[in-house]
């Protein structure tokens, strides 16, 4: 059997808590190398409650380790990750891959340059109910469709954080939901944005086939979460519920594919570049609301 990879950890918030550590330290594909993160006393509990050490010095975690999964804002990632990537370590990254376009188009630079691997989480594209359903449209001659995704995180919780809460759901949301609609009804090529930016925003898409879609983004709904995609056609509806799409089988992917690609060299269809390319939808949304006052 080949050896697991050694991933060390940078962030010890909810997200690690919750998906990373454990992940990570399930196996059979990975093991936790170790944790780092600004408040040592966290990076260390989290460390101890999964067996691993944690390190007072993100330089010997890379030192540690094979890849690096980064569960930390989005522009302290891209920072970080750039570091980690020109030390050879493969890259496991959160949604989105910067705070900004400029960030995540420095960051791709630098996986780029150093050749390593990378894979982005958006969690939805690795659970098996999300990958058939891609598989069931693919092709498909398409009428339009639309997406949502709705929930009340906003309101308070472990993910009420302060950059989620200063920028709102669509960075935080859309990149489930534009990620889902490019692969699904084809590349996205233009996109307008519409509402209240801390509150809903609702998307209006256009595909490269011609075809028109629109979402609707919010984490401030007291209702249960939602989210999922409908493609119509001529012979009627394609529909796909996320809301509890993701569980252990898609983390389980999440670990294997990561691994096969640090082992291999093999480029992971939701790598690095795939984030920059959903990070310039939104940055077109975010001009788009710029531009209009809306």
């Amino acid at each position: 059997m080949t050896a697991a990879i050694r991933v060390g950890l940078v962030g010890a918030g909810p997200w690690a808590r919750m998906v990373h550590a454990p992940m990570l330290s399930a196996g059979p594909h990975t093991t936790l190398a170790g944790v780092w993160a600004r408040r040592p006393e966290a990076a260390a509990e989290l460390a101890a409650a999964h067996g691993a050490p944690a390190f007072d010095r993100v330089e010997a975690l890379y030192d540690a380790c094979e890849a690096v999964a980064f569960a930390v804002p989005p522009d302290v990632q891209a920072a970080m990750a750039a570091d980690a990537a020109r030390a050879g370590k493969g890259l496991l990254l959160e949604k989105p891959v910067g705070l900004d376009l400029a960030g995540a188009e420095r960051l791709a630079d630098e996986v780029g340059q150093a050749g390593v691997a990378s894979l982005v989480v958006l969690t939805f594209r690795y659970a098996p109910i999300v990958r058939a359903f891609l598989d069931e449209v693919r092709g498909r001659a398409l009428v339009g469709g639309r997406a949502h995704f709705l929930q009340g995180a906003f309101l308070g919780g472990p993910f009420a954080t302060p950059w989620r809460l200063e920028h709102g759901p669509l960075l935080d949301l859309g990149p489930h939901v534009l990620d889902l609609l490019d692969a699904a009804a084809g590349p996205i090529v233009g996109v307008r944005a519409h509402g209240d930016p801390q509150r809903w925003i609702g998307l209006l898409v256009d595909h490269e086939s011609g075809v028109a879609t629109e979402a609707s983004l919010t984490g401030w709904s007291g209702s249960p979460m939602s989210a999922g995609v409908e493609l119509h056609t001529v012979e009627g509806v394609h529909a796909l519920d996320c809301a509890t799409a993701v569980g252990p089988e898609a983390l389980a992917t999440i670990a294997a594919e990561l691994a096969h690609a640090v082992r291999t060299g093999d480029a992971h269809p939701i790598d690095v570049q795939r984030g920059l390319h959903v990070q310039r939808i939104l940055q077109a949304a975010l001009d788009d609301l710029a531009r209009t006052g809306r």
